[in-house]
């Protein structure tokens, strides 16, 4: 069966994560240098079977985009045109990054992982992931 992969873009590094083949349980994948991004999911697609991608969608607090929506949709259009069969889909991910660390100091890690930027994307990733899932 299919899975669902998430992303939380960034102009430095993309979290990802991904449901397990019941589309039940989401877990961090990993993070890439997002210039690298394409790459990875042009071989993440040829290993497993994905139906459709969800990317973050940063917004301020009255609703308007956020500065690095920009970013986002320049990649959007590279995605759509390297994937053009691939269902794409936006989730709101304000607060993400704050839940993150706060899984992280939730779940006991010690304050030099907590600043590891690339696990905070990742996580950030999975819970993009599951706000999607559990809506």
């Amino acid at each position: 069966m299919p899975r669902i992969l998430a992303l939380d873009y960034g102009t430095k590094r993309t979290g990802i994560a991904v449901t397990d083949e019941l589309k039940m349980i989401a877990s961090g994948l990993t993070t890439v240098q997002t210039p690298e991004l394409i790459k990875f999911l042009e071989d993440y697609f040829k290993n497993e079977k994905v139906e459709r991608v969800l990317v973050g969608e940063p917004k301020q607090m009255d609703d308007t985009p956020s500065q690095s929506e920009v970013h986002i949709q320049e990649f959007l259009k590279k995605f759509s045109e390297k994937f053009p069969d691939m269902p794409l889909e936006r989730v709101d991910e304000r607060f993400t990054s704050k839940l993150a660390v706060q899984s992280m100091i939730d779940g006991g890690l010690k304050k030099k992982k907590r600043r590891d930027k690339a696990l905070v994307d990742e996580i950030s990733a999975t819970i993009i992931l599951q706000t999607w899932l559990y809506e």
